[in-house]
Formats: structure tokens, sequence, C-alpha cells
């Protein structure tokens, strides 16, 4: 494409899709910018969603994402696509119309995953909540006002944040998983520590290896244990991870339920590059989604350079990294997760309920996490990949 002038199509007003657009605009491109978003509302955060938002702290006005610059990009809200063809670079909308491109940026992000997805029954009368989009979480704030009995079935971020904000409106809540609360995410160790604040804040965690399931009882819906016992509430919540939004794809051959391929440049043809949840990305010899913030936020750079600069553009790099609000406790997380093993405080100590912290394999720093800890996200980085000195920046 003419890397100046060429029409590029971004479809997904995501933080990724937002970011692809300012990075396009900073290495020079000239040519026109359409924003595709799906929603009617403006571009928006979703990490306050489950947290300050959801807790009744802030409004859902403080998770709008800060506006383009004038000129920056044709912004269509409310436009869904239908479908695409790459041989003729060509967007098809559902109302009909076609878009040209020359470059096409996709960041269609993920939706929440139910358990009907994962192979649950379909039953009209079961009502799953999830939380994901900016109706969602208003929705679940205003149920959790009238003061329902709240099961939440999966405790990784999602559902411990979502659980710690129904505790702080003081309602009964029992969390539903097949291993302990963010094991998956973060190792044994940080999975102790929130395991413990979770139950002294009154949750009742419940723990099933062999997987729960909705069923309707008693004109409730109820959590369906493998043993055959039941647990029931006034209000389901579940938080089972998340799909990518492909469906739109089909026919092209580029991408499956796993996700969108990319290379190492972010890259899923030389006119189409994707960032941010919907991607799967080289790891080794295998290829996985890793639906972090910071990582749409960094794919959507280099998507945005490889897609204008081709080879000559740097490869994404990944260095996991997220931050979760919960029970009292404010942890920055960064480095190859899951980890094993005991950390070493670095500052701080856990005894005080603030601490730095790292963890070593084999001698070398591989991970780092900010307890109540206020430090910036380049110096954890820093701190997950080696062993530079870190200055204290303060209790967070």
């Amino acid at each position: 494409m003419d890397t100046r002038r060429g029409r590029i199509v971004v479809v997904g007003a995501s933080i990724a899709g937002l970011t692809a657009v300012e990075e396009l605009r900073r290495l020079g491109h000239e040519g026109q910018i359409t924003l595709l978003g799906d929603e009617k509302a403006a571009p928006y955060a979703r990490p306050p969603l489950s947290k300050a938002i959801l807790r009744g702290e802030a409004a859902l006005s403080d998770a709008d994402l800060p506006a383009l610059a004038a000129g920056a990009a044709e912004f269509v809200p409310g436009a869904r696509v239908r479908s695409v063809s790459t041989e003729l670079r060509r967007i098809c909308l559902d109302d009909g119309e076609t878009l040209p491109y020359d470059g096409l940026v996709i960041t269609t992000g993920a939706r929440a995953r139910t358990l009907a997805d994962l192979g649950g029954v379909h039953d009209s009368r079961i009502r799953e909540r999830v939380l994901r989009t900016a109706d969602d979480c208003a929705r679940l704030r205003d149920e959790f006002a009238s003061r329902p009995s709240v099961v939440i079935v999966g405790a990784g971020v999602m559902g411990m944040e979502i659980a710690s904000a129904a505790t702080r409106m003081s309602l009964d809540v029992t969390v539903v998983d097949q291993a302990p609360p963010m094991l998956a995410q973060c190792g044994p160790y940080l999975s102790q520590m929130f395991t413990a604040a979770a139950e002294g804040a009154g949750v009742k965690i419940v723990l099933d290896s062999g997987g729960a399931r909705l069923v309707h009882r008693d004109g409730m819906t109820a959590v369906r244990l493998s043993d055959g016992r039941s647990i029931a509430g006034d209000l389901v919540v579940t938080a089972v991870g998340c799909l990518p939004n492909t469906e739109w794809l089909a026919g092209t051959g580029l991408a499956d339920r796993g996700g969108l391929r990319v290379d190492s440049r972010c890259r899923v043809t030389p006119e189409i590059v994707a960032a941010g949840d919907v991607v799967a990305f080289p790891f080794g010899d295998r290829v996985r989604r890793t639906p972090l913030w910071s990582n749409a936020v960094e794919q959507a750079r280099v998507a945005a350079s490889a897609l204008l600069r081709g080879d000559d553009c740097d490869i994404h790099r990944p260095m996991p990294y997220f931050w979760t609000e919960q029970f009292g406790l404010a942890v920055k997380v960064c480095g190859q997760l899951p980890v094993i093993g005991e950390p070493e405080a670095v500052k701080g100590s856990m005894a005080d309920g603030k601490a730095l912290l790292q963890w070593r394999q084999e001698g070398r720093p591989c991970a780092a996490a900010a307890v109540n800890y206020r430090i910036p996200i380049s110096r954890l980085h820093q701190l997950a990949a080696q062993s530079a000195a870190v200055q204290e920046e303060g209790s967070q």
C-alpha cells in the first residue's frame, strides 16, 4: 500500500483501535483512516468496569477514553461488520454499506464467554450475567443495589474483582471454580494471598474440579457442582474467560476459535494487521491469546508500524503485565506468568501489607509484583527482567 496516502480501515473502537490510529498518524500516514465501532457509545476503557465503577465509586463516564485528535480518523459508531473480502479489499457492514481499504487493522477484541459456550445447557429460564461491556456493568451495579445473594462462577481476575465489589456492598458472595483464585494467572504464592483476602472479607470459595454448570431450580438459577450439590443465589454471574470476535472473518481462512493468528510483527497478511484480545500471538512453538490491556496497547503500536514499514518494523516482544484491585489489595504483576515458588521482598514487607516482590528461576529474574506499592510500570518491567536497583516510590 501507499504508506502515506492509502486508505486504512480500523475495525474495533477499542484501546487497541485508538492506539493504532494514533500510531499511524505519529508515523506519518496522511491518508484517510476510518475507525469502526460496533457499540453506539464513544470508546471506553474496560478495566475500570469491574473495579471502581462496579463498586459505585465512579461513574460510567469515568471510563471514557480520551478523544482522538481532530482529523485523526473518521469514527463510525454502531457499525457492525458483516464480512470482509480480502481479494477485493472491501469491508461489508450489516446495513449493506461497503468500505474499500488499502490497509486493514483488526482490533475487534473479544466477548464474554458463558458456561453455555463451554457446553452447558441452553435454557431460556437460566439467567447468566456477565461483565464485559458498559451495559453489562450498569446492569450488574443496579442489580447489586437490591442486595441479592451472589454466586460467581470463575475465580480469575474478573470473577474476583466482581466478588470484591459485591462484598463492598455487603452482599453474600460465593465463588465457584475448578482451581483456587487467580492460580492460573499468577501462580500459588499470589493465589494464596488473594484467597486469604477474599475469605477475610467473607467470600465463600467452593472448589469443584469437575466443573460447574447452571440449572433452573425452584424458579431460580443455581450452580450445579460435579458431585450433584447445588448452590443457589439470587444472582448468578459467570466470569469464565472470553471468546475472540472473529465471526465476521468466516470464509477468509484467517481466524479460528483460537483467535486471529499473527506473526511477530502482528501481521496477518502484508495488508492486514491485528492487535488486542482478538490476536493469537506466537510464543515459541505455540500461539495463544493474552487478553491484557498493556498487551493491546503494545501490539497496536507494532501493528501500525508493520502496516506502514513492513519488515523494517521492530518485532513485538511481549512482557505480560496486569493490575488488579480486590479486597483491599492493589496489585501490579509483570513477567513470565504464572510463576512458581516464593518471591524475594525487594522493598517493604508482606507482613506490613506493602511490598515489591521479585521471583527468580535458575537465578535469573522472571517476574515481579507490586502489592499496595506505587511504582512506574517501566520500573516493574525492569525488575521482572533484571536485578536492577529499584528506588522506593512511596505507598499506594
